[in-house]
């Protein structure tokens, strides 16, 4: 199996619960992680790897940049893997955000 067949798999999964996902090929910043996942106002970073695959140190720098800027950032080389960073997020969401002031 390829990184690109997981990824493939990541973004079907994803995209069938409503998710939308920008797989982010070539953009101004080097390292920036392979996928970009929208839903609900989550913005989610993958980047996907083989099981043992490396992550290089402009892709750890730009996963921690992004963590720092409270993105949800993962490594994800299996669904396993993806359902259970799901999981986490939903865990951390409050109930309402704190901008829903229209009801």
């Amino acid at each position: 199996m390829y990184e690109k067949d997981i990824q493939q798999d990541i973004v079907a999964y994803l995209e069938t619960r409503g998710w939308y996902v920008i797989k982010l090929i070539q953009t101004t910043k080097n390292g920036i992680p392979d996928l970009l996942c929208l839903k609900d106002g989550i913005t989610m970073f993958i980047e996907v790897k083989l099981p043992n695959g490396v992550l290089s140190d402009l892709q750890k720098y730009r996963l921690h940049q992004l963590s720092d800027m409270n993105f949800h950032c993962f490594v994800i080389s299996n669904l396993n893997q993806l359902q259970h960073a799901i999981t986490d997020i939903s865990t951390k969401l409050p109930e309402k955000w704190p901008f829903d002031y229209f009801d």
